[in-house]
């Protein structure tokens, strides 16, 4: 009896595993890359280092190319309908990659010649890595291993100084990521258990008709790990601490990069296995919307430390973010004021953060008195950025968060807008005690970061120019998702 495979479903299945790799060449791009920048830095001199900085660099521009080049608006998915490939997925993959590159130059003074440059390179790499396949993930169990890939080189990062206040602040991230992590396995294994697999197309068809307490159960579980992740409430307290403890650089990062592939993540999972359950999402994310904006803002407001202030300053703009996730799939603009958002966002707070990095020894907003005086431009680029996060046109926040405004108010959420409209107006508070001591006359400042300025100035046009190009970027992020 002939037991062996048919050769033609052989070729065919090596034919679908080869068109599933092509499909994920950014991703492979990363991992291969960070997986050869770790050989190549075991080899290499300290003072050689900056070799794997530029391999970086060379994969990230390649997954870049490889994203775009490949970018299609027709969605599809890979591996058994584990990993999507669709506008998010690709929106998010440009997002994350750009603020790699811009970390790089931000941080590259800072880690030029450290003894574990390469790690730092390393770690980022996979931080991004994780934050792309958090955004793609159509599967809870990939889901899980994502929120992991994106967590633990972050916590490494923290502490990459090994000083007093970045330990404290990597131990700090740990124990609450770990809880919240574990929080977030609970709610995955509930919904695989209740909806009798873990992949989306299954959980969106069977959530509907499995118990209803359970379902609630598991989908606030999940969403424990993710808003950790996000640096939403409740568990958005580690935010300020590893803003505070860890360097300037790792502290951007961290603000930035898991921030866009967990709140992708969130809108991935709300409009499809949560949109078929009985309970109201919506309702709940609207809910923790408000609540993190308003939180965010009143904690910023008595901020002296400008990097404790850019924290705060995060974790209310992820409520601005997550009120396009609670009008996932009841507004078309939902998804598209997200990505614009989510673009708009990174590039803008990574321009502020840039601007600190150039001054490392200015810790207070005092410390920024003169800034216009003496470094004129940089503090050009502390303005835009710091008026773009409040949402002042022509910046791409203000284009997003208006889109992001549209679509709540369309999903019948208009007391969440007017919530929105009232945190914006308070936010402006804060920004200005920044703004203030830097637009008036003071002592000289320490030398630049030069390349930091640099990084800071792209970021600022990069900004604006998004603003500006809002129409076409929107047009390009309507395809939507993968749907079952």
């Amino acid at each position: 009896m002939n037991t062996g495979m048919n050769p033609d479903m052989n070729t065919d299945m090596s034919a679908n595993m080869l068109a599933d790799l092509a499909r994920l060449l950014p991703e492979s791009f990363l991992a291969g890359g960070a997986v050869l920048g770790l050989l190549l830095g075991a080899f290499l001199p300290r003072g050689r280092q900056w070799l794997v900085r530029a391999l970086a660099g060379v994969v990230v521009v390649a997954a870049l190319l490889a994203t775009t080049l490949n970018w299609s608006p027709t969605a599809t998915a890979v591996f058994e309908n584990s990993y999507a490939i669709d506008t998010a997925t690709n929106a998010t993959r440009v997002v994350v990659l750009v603020s790699v590159l811009l970390v790089l130059a931000m941080a590259s003074t800072r880690i030029t010649g450290h003894a574990r440059e390469t790690e730092f390179v390393i770690l980022l790499m996979l931080g991004a890595l994780g934050a792309i396949m958090m955004a793609g993930a159509n599967d809870l169990l990939l889901l899980a291993a994502a929120y992991l890939l994106a967590s633990v080189p972050l916590y490494a990062l923290t502490g990459f100084a090994k000083d007093g206040p970045g330990t404290e602040a990597s131990m700090k991230f740990y124990l609450l990521g770990a809880l919240l992590g574990t929080t977030m396995l609970l709610g995955v294994m509930l919904l695989t258990g209740v909806g009798t697999g873990s992949d989306y197309p299954t959980l969106h068809h069977m959530l509907g008709e499995a118990p209803v307490a359970a379902v609630a159960v598991g989908i606030v579980a999940l969403l424990a790990g993710l808003t950790f992740k996000a640096g939403a409430v409740p568990g958005h307290f580690w935010v300020p601490d590893v803003t505070q403890g860890a360097t300037p650089a790792v502290g951007a990062i961290v603000t930035t990069i898991p921030k866009i592939g967990a709140v992708v993540a969130i809108y991935r999972f709300a409009a499809i296995p949560a949109e078929a359950s009985t309970l109201d999402w919506p309702l709940l994310v609207a809910v923790l919307a408000a609540v993190t904006m308003t939180l965010g803002n009143l904690a910023a407001f008595f901020q002296t430390d400008v990097r404790r202030l850019l924290a705060y300053s995060t974790i209310s703009q992820v409520g601005y973010l997550l009120m396009a996730v609670a009008a996932a799939g009841q507004a078309s603009l939902a998804l598209p004021s997200l990505l614009l958002y989510l673009g708009a966002y990174a590039v803008t707070n990574l321009g502020a953060f840039a601007v600190v990095c150039t001054l490392p020894r200015a810790v207070t907003l005092d410390d920024y008195t003169g800034l216009r005086r003496h470094r004129p431009w940089r503090a050009v680029s502390l303005v835009v950025c710091l008026l773009g996060l409040v949402g002042t046109p022509p910046t791409g926040v203000f284009a997003g968060k208006l889109t992001i405004f549209t679509a709540t108010a369309d999903a019948g959420l208009g007391w969440l807008v007017v919530v929105a409209a009232v945190n914006t107006v308070a936010s402006v508070f804060y920004y200005l005690r920044w703004i203030m001591p830097a637009m008036r006359d003071g002592s000289g400042l320490p030398a630049p970061d030069r390349p930091a300025a640099v990084t800071a100035y792209v970021a600022t046009a990069l900004s604006v120019v998004l603003g500006v190009l809002a129409g076409p970027v929107l047009a390009i992020t309507g395809g939507g998702l993968l749907v079952p």
